[in-house]
């Protein structure tokens, strides 16, 4: 059944931008660094040393702020396709639990940052060969830099899609997502503790697998509060 769910939520996202906001957020993140580099390569080369790994932070540096924002609208949008036609009754009316549904918008949602992630892979290894930043390349970099990130947002991803799908009007997740942005900007700033710095990968420790352990560990608690707050609830 939550197979049927899943694919019935994929054919909902048809035509509704949804596929576009996933390409358009890990595009965009590369693009500022065609431009950056485009502009002023030689100075940025001279920078550092290690050409792919000062071309990985610049890149990084963007990624949260993608993240976070495009977790708030995918979401939000989610929600909303249900929000507009009134179909949340006529939904649970058929024989599919909320658990399941909840489940199904979870991992709609996911599997959309999935790929956005996996083409941010792609992006980013296809420009820094195109810059001819030297040998070696750093596969396993990149695939951290471009994965990482997103099983560290767990948390926020479960947080804005609970508040998206009990909310009766959307422009409370999408002011909680872009307070959650501007969080991200500053994440240098925040305690390690906050989710919204998770995604950039930073702690005192210095390592980033600490930030994808708690945003994994801390993704499936919200996830499941989440969703028990969600089955509990009457049906908008």
């Amino acid at each position: 059944m939550i197979r049927n769910l899943i694919v019935t939520d994929f054919l909902k996202i048809k035509r509704k931008g949804f596929w576009f906001l996933t390409f358009l957020g890990s595009f965009g993140v590369v693009a500022m660094q065609m431009v950056n580099y485009g502009v002023r390569k030689d100075y940025l080369l001279q920078q550092s040393d290690d050409d792919w790994g000062y071309y990985l932070d610049n890149v990084s540096s963007f990624t949260p702020l993608a993240i976070v924002l495009g977790i708030a609208i995918l979401t939000s949008l989610m929600a909303s396709l249900e929000d507009e036609t009134n179909a949340w009754k006529q939904l649970i009316a058929l024989p599919v639990t909320k658990i399941n549904v909840y489940l199904s918008k979870f991992t709609v949602v996911f599997c959309l940052l999935f790929l956005s992630s996996f083409l941010l892979m792609i992006f980013t290894l296809g420009f820094g060969v195109f810059l001819d930043l030297g040998d070696p390349i750093p596969y396993i970099n990149i695939l951290k830099y471009s994965f990482y990130p997103i099983l560290a947002a767990l948390p926020v991803l479960a947080l804005q899609l609970w508040i998206a799908v009990v909310s009766q009007n959307q422009a409370i997740p999408i002011t909680t997502g872009i307070i959650g942005t501007i969080l991200a900007f500053a994440g240098s700033a925040l305690p390690d503790w906050m989710i919204w710095k998770w995604p950039s990968l930073m702690n005192e420790w210095e390592k980033p697998i600490i930030n994808v352990v708690l945003g994994i560990s801390v993704g499936i608690v919200l996830y499941i509060v989440g969703m028990v707050d969600f089955n509990r609830r009457d049906v908008k």
